[in-house]
């Protein structure tokens, strides 16, 4: 009896490992539920630069993020809670993004948006790590990183673009014509 109780456990403790292998080496079971999409940049025109080049044109935080695909702690950036109008821009390559208009209140700690201001500006991959399949979401412009986006946000479209205040800078309604 004690070598049948044994046998399961450790069976069980394999297919444990075998399935965190799976998981964690990309091959999740769970697709992400937004589709890879290649955005067209603004202008028509990549932003290409060297690594010194963003480094010395971002703080280390913005290049963190929107270089290395980093995350800002929960409830720590500039916008999670801003209720500001204007057009938040792309930090690095000032591309228009989303527009204050589609921000809501997520309860997640990180400015959460309906809908980019155009489906072109923003760019959907697959990221799989930290083990689970979600959607990336990269500025077409400048590749970015901006942040994810959720099949969990409200009507019309049910999305919840999750980004990274370091990646952005908010652009006041009446500035926006500068952008252009």
């Amino acid at each position: 009896m004690r070598a049948n109780l044994t046998v399961l456990i450790v069976l069980f403790v394999v297919a444990l490992l075998v399935i965190g292998a799976v998981v964690f080496r990309g091959g999740g079971v769970i697709p992400p539920a937004i589709a890879e999409r290649e955005g067209k940049p603004m202008g028509g025109e990549k932003v290409v630069k060297t690594e010194a080049e963003w480094r010395a044109q971002l703080t280390p935080e913005q290049y963190r993020v929107t270089r290395e695909h980093g995350t800002e702690r929960s409830c720590s950036g500039a916008f999670w809670n801003s209720k500001d109008d204007g057009v938040y821009a792309c930090v690095c390559c000032n591309q228009p993004l989303f527009d204050s208009l589609t921000k809501f209140d997520s309860g997640t700690g990180w400015p959460s948006f309906k809908e980019p201001v155009a489906e072109d500006n923003v760019s959907t991959k697959t990221d799989r790590g930290f083990g689970m399949a979600r959607t990336e979401i990269l500025c077409s412009r400048c590749d970015a990183h901006l942040g994810h986006v959720f099949p969990d946000g409200p009507p019309p479209h049910g999305l919840r673009f999750c980004l990274n205040s370091a990646a952005l800078k908010l652009i006041p309604r009446f500035a926006i014509d500068e952008l252009k």
